[in-house]
């Protein structure tokens, strides 16, 4: 299977946590991917004087993960150590962060003698009690869900897009195959040294940037439930709409953050997605709430998605080209009402494997062909 494993790796890395009027749940998972390539940070609660501010990070590498954890542990330091953010110009301070993050990375040993070839995504956020700072680099992605909808996205950096095609092209470089020089598929990263030779470019100018681009918003108390960023190993099967959807959705069955993100990487997972998936979720006050009808209507459709199963395998057990793969077949044509926004019937997955297994034992082997057809 190329630079993939014959099957998932499914275990999840979770955390959760609380202060400044805010909870949060992190997910991650390896997936299809040879390595775990992702790193995150997640803080409520800033030192210096910034204890009510709270900052979130995804980081997402590629050829290796010393870019995405160095980050991780670093990009808040250098952000927080600039004049600028002495000074109160928190935009400034993002952007010389960055930058200078980068520059830093390029002295690392394995760097420094051409071992290491590795890059990263970036896409952060700093909540004060007024204000939501967001910056991103790359494709990784953060979405604000405000009132029910997505109201603010940040923009994946791609080659193909104008201003970076025209800034890879005016390094002497080219976009093929919507990838810069046929090879990378994201035009800004950490990292990526090999991209950022020329001499007589500055840092910005390269056929790969570390320039940030930020983003600053009024907090809206009345309105803003949930902040999510994510690597693009999530938004390459879920648009924004879909991925709001969906979360709002659970946020109505539980406030158990972590089981929420890990319900959106499975359903990522069962969706197609072949990359790692790491995903952070952030709740203001206004977020929605668990209540007994959407969970009356949760247990209704889960009663009806099992009984449908049971009444499948009777009739179809003993037919031999009867799989788990017919089974879900079979699924979709039901089109099974109040299915999760977003998640259809692949956030239902694992309820559905467990009603196969049990019901139809003899066939229970044949779940893991639902792998080789992702």
């Amino acid at each position: 299977m190329g630079a993939f494993l014959d099957t998932p790796k499914t275990d999840k890395y979770n955390e959760h946590g609380a202060g400044n009027g805010l909870r949060y749940g992190v997910s991650s998972m390896q997936g299809w991917r040879l390595e775990m390539e992702d790193a995150h940070r997640a803080i409520t609660g800033l030192e210096g004087g910034l204890s009510d501010w709270s900052y979130f990070a995804v980081f997402d590498g590629h050829a290796g993960a010393l870019v995405s954890e160095h980050s991780a542990e670093h990009l808040l330091e250098c952000i927080m150590k600039t004049e600028e953010f002495k000074a109160e110009d928190v935009i400034k301070a993002i952007h010389s962060g960055f930058l200078q993050l980068d520059v830093e990375m390029r002295d690392l040993p394995e760097m420094s003698d051409g071992k290491d070839k590795s890059g990263s995504t970036a896409v952060c956020a700093f909540i004060s009690p007024r204000n939501i700072y967001i910056a991103n680099c790359g494709d990784s992605r953060a979405v604000l869900c405000s009132a029910g909808c997505p109201v603010f996205s940040t923009r994946d950096h791609k080659p193909f897009l104008a201003a970076e095609k025209e800034r890879i092209q005016n390094a002497g470089g080219s976009v093929m195959i919507q990838r810069v020089n046929g090879a990378l598929a994201v035009s800004r990263a950490l990292g990526d040294y090999e991209y950022k030779n020329l001499k007589d470019r500055g840092p910005c100018e390269q056929l790969v940037s570390p320039e940030p681009e930020i983003f600053v918003r009024d907090r809206d108390d009345e309105h803003d439930e949930f902040l999510v960023l994510a690597c693009d190993g999530i938004w390459d099967v879920m648009n924004n709409e879909d991925l709001c959807g969906f979360i709002r959705s659970r946020l109505l069955l539980t406030d158990d953050l972590e089981a929420v993100t890990n319900q959106v990487i499975d359903t990522c997972l069962y969706k197609g997605s072949r990359d790692n998936m790491s995903i952070v979720l952030v709740t203001f006050p206004a977020a929605p709430k668990p209540n007994s009808e959407a969970q009356e209507k949760e247990a209704e459709l889960e009663i009806a998605i099992e009984r449908s199963i049971k009444e499948i395998v009777a009739e179809q057990e003993e037919e031999e080209k009867f799989d788990f793969i017919k089974l879900i077949q079979l699924l979709v044509d039901q089109q099974f009402p109040n299915l999760p926004p977003g998640g259809g019937l692949q956030s239902k997955q694992p309820l559905i494997e467990q009603v196969f297994r049990e019901a139809c034992p003899k066939k229970a082997n044949t779940v893991s062909l639902i792998y080789e057809n992702l």
